[in-house]
Parts: C-alpha cells; sequence; structure tokens
C-alpha cells in the first residue's frame, strides 16, 4: 500500500543554525537533499521537514515570505507517543535555542505543548490515550 509523505517547506535565515537546532531535537538531517540553501529534516519515515534559505524558498512562490516571528503562517502539530515525550521534545527545543509557549493542553486523555523554532514556526507536540483514539 502506497504510504503518503508530507514534505513542510519553510523559509528559514540561517539553514546552518536550522540543521543544528534539529539536530539537537534528534532528528536527523538527509545530506542527499541538503545544501547552503537547504537541509533536509526527517521527522519520521513519512513527515520531512525542508528548511529553504528565504532566496531559495522565494524561488518556489510569488507570494511574500512572512516574517514568522511576527506572523503565523501554520502551526504544524506532531504526535507523541506519550506527556512525558511531549514534555521532552519541548525541553529539547529550549535547550536548543526554541521559545516554549507558556500555554499547555491538558484535558488529561489529551495533552500538548508548542515551542517556536529559530526562525518562530510554531511547532505543537501532542499526546492522545490511545483507548479514546481508537474509540
Amino acid at each position: 500500500m502506497y504510504q503518503q509523505m508530507i514534505f513542510v517547506n519553510l523559509a528559514t535565515d540561517d539553514v546552518a543554525a536550522s540543521k543544528e537546532f534539529f539536530s539537537a531535537l534528534g532528528y536527523s538531517i538527509n545530506p542527499q537533499f541538503s545544501n547552503d540553501d537547504c537541509t533536509c529534516v526527517v521527522i519520521s519515515d513519512t513527515i520531512i521537514a525542508m528548511l529553504l534559505s528565504k532566496k531559495h524558498y522565494a524561488e518556489f512562490t510569488k507570494k511574500e515570505i512572512v516574517d514568522s516571528t511576527r506572523t503565523s503562517e501554520v502551526l504544524i502539530c506532531l504526535s507523541a507517543e506519550s506527556r512525558e515525550k511531549v514534555d521532552e521534545l519541548v525541553e529539547k527545543a529550549v535547550a536548543a535555542g526554541g521559545t516554549a509557549s507558556d500555554r499547555i493542553q491538558d484535558y488529561g486523555q489529551m495533552y500538548g505543548r508548542a515551542f517556536d523554532d529559530l526562525d518562530g514556526h510554531t511547532w505543537e507536540v501532542m499526546w492522545m490515550d490511545p483507548a479514546v483514539v481508537q474509540g
């Protein structure tokens, strides 16, 4: 069966710093699709983040590139296997230079937090009780 993938393309001010940031979160970098203008962050077998220099990103759109430190362009949400893994990833992000949101979503069967990466892109991390997901 075909497994659909998602490639999230984000503009960055500093490709090298973004590579270091996401590596510090425990994600691998695919060197085959990385160079001075972009880095390919492998989040899972089906989720890839392409972090592109703003110059390179502009080659794919005619729209203005937002300042993601001031304007929300997208909320990216990643699942986590436990509440502890949610906290762990957010803490890694902060230690690597990101900024944690002060908002914690705790609904018992669902728990989530968020952080902004070095460019201000918001990454939400959430855990949902598997019993609730299965119905």
